[in-house]
């Protein structure tokens, strides 16, 4: 009896295996181009440093917690200004600076000297800030003392 003869066709097995191992190497090479154009930004650029004063900045926080209710950070969308309330005891004396700080892009942080009036009040104009999260950070000393509080606020466009 005769039995059929099998076809003899093209084998892709070798073409396919080829074009894997190619397509595998093309993609390892792009994300390793892709990864390596990535911005590293650390939280601080001194984050080391600061890790090490840790311990001082625990106890400027405790040191704040009693006054906590004489304390206040808001933005108002409508003027475009950041207001702070310090308590008013140590508004004669408080010397100090306010950091700006965005999360997302360290080049937006922005520094203010802390300039209290009598009442404890200050207000910083945030026009020039991108909309979106910002951390407000106070750091203050008062009668040899450092304190130091914060608060996140959203900036948005005003609305018109």
């Amino acid at each position: 009896m005769n039995s059929p003869e099998p076809k003899a066709g093209r084998n892709y097995w070798p073409a396919a295996i080829i074009a894997y191992f190619v397509c595998a190497i093309i993609f390892v090479v792009s994300f390793t181009v892709f990864a390596s154009r990535q911005r590293e930004d650390l939280v601080r650029a001194d984050y080391y440093d600061e890790e090490i004063h840790f311990q001082k900045q625990i106890e400027r926080v405790k040191r704040t917690d009693p006054a906590q209710a004489e304390l206040a950070i808001a933005y108002s969308a409508q003027r475009q200004e950041i207001s702070l309330q310090l308590p008013a005891i140590q508004s004669g004396n408080a010397t100090g600076q306010v950091l700006l700080y965005r999360p997302s892009d360290a080049r937006l942080d922005q520094r203010h000297p802390l300039a209290v009036g009598a009442n404890g009040a200050q207000t910083i104009n945030a026009r020039q800030l991108q909309p979106g999260l910002w951390k407000v950070r106070v750091e203050w000393s008062c009668n040899g003392q450092d304190y130091y509080f914060d608060r996140a606020i959203r900036v948005r466009l005003p609305q018109g």
